[in-house]
Protein backbone atom coordinates (compact mmCIF):
# COMPACT_ATOMS: atom_id res chain seq x y z
CA UNK A 1 0.00 0.00 0.00
CA UNK A 2 1.09 3.54 -0.66
CA UNK A 3 1.86 6.02 2.09
CA UNK A 4 -1.37 7.95 1.45
CA UNK A 5 -3.45 4.75 1.58
CA UNK A 6 -1.86 3.70 4.85
CA UNK A 7 -2.48 7.18 6.23
CA UNK A 8 -6.15 7.00 5.19
CA UNK A 9 -6.54 3.51 6.65
CA UNK A 10 -5.19 4.81 9.96
CA UNK A 11 -7.98 7.37 10.04
CA UNK A 12 -5.86 10.39 9.06
CA UNK A 13 -6.65 13.00 6.46
CA UNK A 14 -4.34 13.54 3.51
CA UNK A 15 -3.55 17.25 3.32
CA UNK A 16 -2.95 18.78 -0.09
CA UNK A 17 0.41 20.51 -0.80
CA UNK A 18 -1.34 23.89 -0.76
CA UNK A 19 -2.77 23.31 2.71
CA UNK A 20 0.58 22.10 4.01
CA UNK A 21 2.23 25.24 2.53
CA UNK A 22 -0.09 27.67 4.30
CA UNK A 23 0.27 25.79 7.61
CA UNK A 24 4.05 25.63 7.38
CA UNK A 25 5.56 27.59 10.25
CA UNK A 26 8.64 28.50 8.20
CA UNK A 27 6.43 30.45 5.78
CA UNK A 28 4.91 32.59 8.52
CA UNK A 29 8.27 32.96 10.24
CA UNK A 30 9.87 34.37 7.09
CA UNK A 31 6.88 36.52 6.17
CA UNK A 32 8.10 39.63 8.10
CA UNK A 33 11.46 39.42 6.31
CA UNK A 34 9.74 39.14 2.94
CA UNK A 35 7.50 42.12 3.73
CA UNK A 36 10.46 44.19 4.87
CA UNK A 37 12.42 43.27 1.74
CA UNK A 38 9.45 44.12 -0.44
CA UNK A 39 8.85 47.51 1.20
CA UNK A 40 12.50 48.52 1.56
CA UNK A 41 13.95 47.09 -1.66
CA UNK A 42 11.50 45.92 -4.30
CA UNK A 43 8.95 48.74 -3.93
CA UNK A 44 11.50 51.60 -4.25
CA UNK A 45 13.03 49.96 -7.31
CA UNK A 46 9.56 49.58 -8.84
CA UNK A 47 8.84 53.26 -8.15
CA UNK A 48 12.11 54.35 -9.76
CA UNK A 49 11.38 52.12 -12.77
CA UNK A 50 7.93 53.70 -13.11
CA UNK A 51 9.33 57.24 -12.80
CA UNK A 52 11.92 56.48 -15.51
CA UNK A 53 9.00 55.87 -17.90
CA UNK A 54 7.15 59.04 -16.90
CA UNK A 55 7.23 62.46 -18.54
CA UNK A 56 9.13 65.40 -17.14
CA UNK A 57 6.93 68.10 -15.71
CA UNK A 58 6.96 71.66 -16.97
CA UNK A 59 8.28 72.98 -13.65
CA UNK A 60 10.12 69.91 -12.44
CA UNK A 61 8.80 66.65 -11.12
CA UNK A 62 6.96 64.36 -13.52
CA UNK A 63 3.57 63.33 -14.84
CA UNK A 64 2.38 59.75 -15.24
CA UNK A 65 2.53 59.67 -19.04
CA UNK A 66 4.38 56.76 -20.61
CA UNK A 67 7.50 58.12 -22.26
CA UNK A 68 10.96 56.75 -23.12
CA UNK A 69 12.52 60.21 -23.34
CA UNK A 70 14.57 59.59 -20.21
CA UNK A 71 16.33 56.58 -21.72
CA UNK A 72 16.57 58.24 -25.13
CA UNK A 73 18.29 61.26 -23.60
CA UNK A 74 21.22 59.07 -22.54
CA UNK A 75 22.24 58.67 -26.18
CA UNK A 76 20.39 61.36 -28.10
CA UNK A 77 19.48 65.01 -27.72
CA UNK A 78 16.67 66.83 -29.48
CA UNK A 79 17.90 69.46 -31.94
CA UNK A 80 16.37 72.84 -32.77
CA UNK A 81 14.17 71.34 -35.47
CA UNK A 82 13.09 68.33 -33.40
CA UNK A 83 15.48 65.78 -34.91
CA UNK A 84 17.49 63.48 -32.66
CA UNK A 85 21.24 64.10 -32.49
CA UNK A 86 23.68 61.61 -31.04
CA UNK A 87 25.46 63.04 -27.97
CA UNK A 88 28.29 61.02 -26.42
CA UNK A 89 28.59 63.17 -23.29
CA UNK A 90 26.68 60.76 -21.07
CA UNK A 91 28.52 57.76 -22.54
CA UNK A 92 31.75 59.49 -21.54
CA UNK A 93 30.40 59.76 -17.99
CA UNK A 94 29.54 56.05 -18.03
CA UNK A 95 33.01 55.23 -19.35
CA UNK A 96 34.66 57.42 -16.70
CA UNK A 97 32.57 55.76 -14.00
CA UNK A 98 33.57 52.24 -15.05
CA UNK A 99 37.20 53.28 -15.51
CA UNK A 100 37.47 54.80 -12.02
CA UNK A 101 35.53 51.92 -10.43
CA UNK A 102 37.73 49.36 -12.20
CA UNK A 103 40.92 51.22 -11.24
CA UNK A 104 39.73 51.43 -7.64
CA UNK A 105 39.06 47.70 -7.56
CA UNK A 106 42.41 46.82 -9.13
CA UNK A 107 44.45 49.10 -6.83
CA UNK A 108 42.62 47.83 -3.75
CA UNK A 109 43.23 44.25 -4.86
CA UNK A 110 46.95 44.83 -5.40
CA UNK A 111 47.41 46.34 -1.93
CA UNK A 112 44.92 44.11 -0.09
CA UNK A 113 46.55 40.76 -0.94
CA UNK A 114 49.94 41.42 0.76
CA UNK A 115 48.27 43.23 3.67
CA UNK A 116 45.78 40.41 4.23
CA UNK A 117 48.53 37.79 3.90
CA UNK A 118 50.69 39.61 6.45
CA UNK A 119 47.80 39.88 8.92
CA UNK A 120 46.86 36.20 8.53
CA UNK A 121 50.40 35.09 9.47
CA UNK A 122 50.50 37.04 12.74
CA UNK A 123 49.90 35.64 16.26
CA UNK A 124 46.25 35.66 17.39
CA UNK A 125 46.52 38.75 19.58
CA UNK A 126 48.36 40.85 17.04
CA UNK A 127 46.06 39.56 14.29
CA UNK A 128 42.96 40.78 16.16
CA UNK A 129 44.57 44.19 16.68
CA UNK A 130 45.48 44.54 13.00
CA UNK A 131 41.98 43.54 11.89
CA UNK A 132 40.62 46.17 14.27
CA UNK A 133 42.90 48.78 12.68
CA UNK A 134 41.60 47.81 9.22
CA UNK A 135 38.00 48.30 10.35
CA UNK A 136 38.78 51.50 12.28
CA UNK A 137 37.88 53.86 9.36
CA UNK A 138 34.31 52.51 9.47
CA UNK A 139 33.93 54.19 12.86
CA UNK A 140 34.50 57.62 11.30
CA UNK A 141 32.03 59.36 9.02
CA UNK A 142 32.91 59.04 5.35
CA UNK A 143 32.57 62.76 4.77
CA UNK A 144 35.19 63.41 7.46
CA UNK A 145 37.56 60.95 5.79
CA UNK A 146 37.11 62.64 2.43
CA UNK A 147 37.62 66.09 3.98
CA UNK A 148 40.85 64.78 5.50
CA UNK A 149 42.12 63.98 2.01
CA UNK A 150 41.07 67.43 0.87
CA UNK A 151 43.32 68.87 3.58
CA UNK A 152 46.17 66.58 2.53
CA UNK A 153 45.96 67.16 -1.23
CA UNK A 154 44.55 70.69 -1.38
CA UNK A 155 46.41 73.92 -1.89
CA UNK A 156 48.70 74.64 1.09
CA UNK A 157 47.92 71.12 2.25
CA UNK A 158 50.22 68.56 3.82
CA UNK A 159 51.47 66.98 0.58
CA UNK A 160 52.11 70.26 -1.34
CA UNK A 161 54.01 71.69 1.63
CA UNK A 162 56.11 68.54 1.87
CA UNK A 163 56.91 68.76 -1.83
CA UNK A 164 57.89 72.42 -1.38
CA UNK A 165 60.63 71.31 1.00
CA UNK A 166 61.99 69.12 -1.81
CA UNK A 167 62.33 72.14 -4.10
CA UNK A 168 59.08 71.93 -6.07
CA UNK A 169 57.04 75.09 -6.81
CA UNK A 170 54.86 76.52 -4.05
CA UNK A 171 51.07 76.69 -4.21
CA UNK A 172 50.60 73.28 -5.83
CA UNK A 173 47.24 71.52 -5.56
CA UNK A 174 46.29 67.95 -6.36
CA UNK A 175 42.57 68.51 -6.04
CA UNK A 176 39.66 68.57 -8.51
CA UNK A 177 40.77 65.86 -10.94
CA UNK A 178 40.32 62.14 -11.51
CA UNK A 179 43.49 61.37 -9.55
CA UNK A 180 42.11 62.99 -6.39
CA UNK A 181 38.78 61.21 -6.87
CA UNK A 182 40.55 57.87 -7.35
CA UNK A 183 42.66 58.41 -4.23
CA UNK A 184 39.61 59.00 -2.04
CA UNK A 185 37.73 56.07 -3.58
CA UNK A 186 40.64 53.71 -2.95
CA UNK A 187 40.97 54.90 0.63
CA UNK A 188 37.28 54.49 1.45
CA UNK A 189 37.00 51.09 -0.27
CA UNK A 190 40.23 49.47 0.94
CA UNK A 191 38.75 47.85 4.10
CA UNK A 192 35.99 46.28 1.99
CA UNK A 193 38.71 44.50 -0.01
CA UNK A 194 41.07 43.59 2.82
CA UNK A 195 38.51 41.86 5.04
CA UNK A 196 37.18 39.21 2.59
CA UNK A 197 40.66 38.58 1.22
CA UNK A 198 41.96 38.13 4.78
CA UNK A 199 39.12 35.72 5.61
CA UNK A 200 40.00 33.66 2.53
CA UNK A 201 43.78 33.65 3.09
CA UNK A 202 43.38 32.78 6.77
CA UNK A 203 41.75 29.48 5.78
CA UNK A 204 44.63 28.64 3.47
CA UNK A 205 46.63 25.60 4.54
CA UNK A 206 50.16 26.78 5.30
CA UNK A 207 51.63 23.41 4.39
CA UNK A 208 50.72 24.05 0.75
CA UNK A 209 52.92 27.16 0.75
CA UNK A 210 55.74 25.17 2.37
CA UNK A 211 55.32 22.45 -0.24
CA UNK A 212 55.61 25.05 -3.01
CA UNK A 213 58.90 26.30 -1.55
CA UNK A 214 60.14 22.71 -1.12
CA UNK A 215 59.53 22.22 -4.85
CA UNK A 216 61.77 25.25 -5.56
CA UNK A 217 58.93 27.65 -6.22
CA UNK A 218 59.88 31.26 -5.54
CA UNK A 219 57.54 33.77 -3.91
CA UNK A 220 56.06 34.93 -7.22
CA UNK A 221 55.35 31.34 -8.35
CA UNK A 222 53.84 30.50 -4.95
CA UNK A 223 51.62 33.56 -5.14
CA UNK A 224 50.51 32.89 -8.71
CA UNK A 225 50.14 29.10 -8.56
CA UNK A 226 49.07 28.47 -4.94
CA UNK A 227 47.81 31.51 -3.02
CA UNK A 228 45.74 33.31 -5.65
CA UNK A 229 43.90 30.24 -7.04
CA UNK A 230 43.03 28.93 -3.57
CA UNK A 231 41.85 32.33 -2.33
CA UNK A 232 39.89 33.21 -5.48
CA UNK A 233 36.47 33.27 -3.68
CA UNK A 234 37.72 35.95 -1.30
CA UNK A 235 39.24 37.94 -4.15
CA UNK A 236 35.99 37.81 -6.11
CA UNK A 237 33.93 38.79 -3.05
CA UNK A 238 36.23 41.73 -2.35
CA UNK A 239 36.12 42.83 -5.98
CA UNK A 240 32.32 42.85 -5.93
CA UNK A 241 32.18 44.72 -2.60
CA UNK A 242 34.47 47.41 -4.01
CA UNK A 243 33.41 47.65 -7.65
CA UNK A 244 29.64 47.83 -7.20
CA UNK A 245 29.59 50.69 -4.62
CA UNK A 246 32.28 52.52 -6.60
CA UNK A 247 29.93 52.69 -9.59
CA UNK A 248 27.49 54.75 -7.55
CA UNK A 249 30.05 56.93 -5.75
CA UNK A 250 28.76 60.45 -5.09
CA UNK A 251 30.77 61.99 -2.26
CA UNK A 252 34.27 61.44 -3.66
CA UNK A 253 33.67 62.90 -7.16
CA UNK A 254 31.65 65.78 -5.71
CA UNK A 255 34.27 66.88 -3.16
CA UNK A 256 37.56 65.59 -4.56
CA UNK A 257 36.65 66.12 -8.19
CA UNK A 258 34.95 69.43 -7.54
CA UNK A 259 32.03 68.41 -9.76
CA UNK A 260 34.21 68.89 -12.84
CA UNK A 261 34.71 65.18 -13.55
CA UNK A 262 31.20 63.80 -13.20
CA UNK A 263 30.33 60.17 -12.52
CA UNK A 264 27.00 58.39 -12.79
CA UNK A 265 26.25 58.83 -9.09
CA UNK A 266 26.75 62.60 -9.23
CA UNK A 267 24.78 62.77 -12.48
CA UNK A 268 21.82 61.03 -10.84
CA UNK A 269 22.04 63.36 -7.84
CA UNK A 270 22.13 66.39 -10.13
CA UNK A 271 19.01 65.32 -12.03
CA UNK A 272 17.01 64.76 -8.85
CA UNK A 273 18.34 68.03 -7.42
CA UNK A 274 19.15 71.14 -9.39
CA UNK A 275 18.37 69.59 -12.77
CA UNK A 276 14.77 68.79 -11.72
CA UNK A 277 14.58 66.07 -14.35
CA UNK A 278 13.36 63.09 -12.35
CA UNK A 279 12.56 60.76 -15.30
CA UNK A 280 16.07 61.21 -16.71
CA UNK A 281 17.65 60.66 -13.29
CA UNK A 282 15.52 57.54 -12.78
CA UNK A 283 16.48 56.27 -16.25
CA UNK A 284 20.18 56.69 -15.43
CA UNK A 285 19.65 54.89 -12.11
CA UNK A 286 17.90 51.98 -13.82
CA UNK A 287 20.65 51.83 -16.44
CA UNK A 288 23.30 51.73 -13.72
CA UNK A 289 21.41 48.98 -11.89
CA UNK A 290 21.11 46.97 -15.12
CA UNK A 291 24.87 47.26 -15.71
CA UNK A 292 25.55 46.13 -12.12
CA UNK A 293 23.22 43.15 -12.56
CA UNK A 294 25.04 42.18 -15.75
CA UNK A 295 28.37 42.38 -13.93
CA UNK A 296 27.10 40.26 -11.03
CA UNK A 297 25.58 37.75 -13.44
CA UNK A 298 28.89 37.38 -15.27
CA UNK A 299 30.72 36.88 -11.98
CA UNK A 300 28.16 34.30 -10.84
CA UNK A 301 28.42 32.36 -14.11
CA UNK A 302 32.22 32.35 -13.90
CA UNK A 303 32.06 31.10 -10.30
CA UNK A 304 29.59 28.37 -11.26
CA UNK A 305 31.78 27.32 -14.19
CA UNK A 306 34.80 27.19 -11.89
CA UNK A 307 32.92 24.96 -9.47
CA UNK A 308 31.87 22.62 -12.29
CA UNK A 309 35.49 22.30 -13.40
CA UNK A 310 36.48 21.30 -9.89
Amino acid sequence: MTESALHAAAGGTDRSPRVRFWRDLSFWGLLPSWLLMGLALILPIAIIAAVSLATRGAHGGFTWDFNLAGYRQILFNEGWTGELEFTPQYLLIVARTFALAGATTLICLVFAVPVAYFISRQPPGRKAALVYLVTLPFWVSMILRVYAWMIILGKDGTLPRFLETLGLPAGMSFMFNDGATLTAMVYTAMPLMVLPVFASIEKLDGTLIEASHDLYGNRWVTLRRVILPLTAPGLVAGAILVFVPALGAVLEPSLMGGGKQMMMGTLIQLQFGGGRNWPFGAAIAMTLMALVLVFLLVMALRAARREDVR
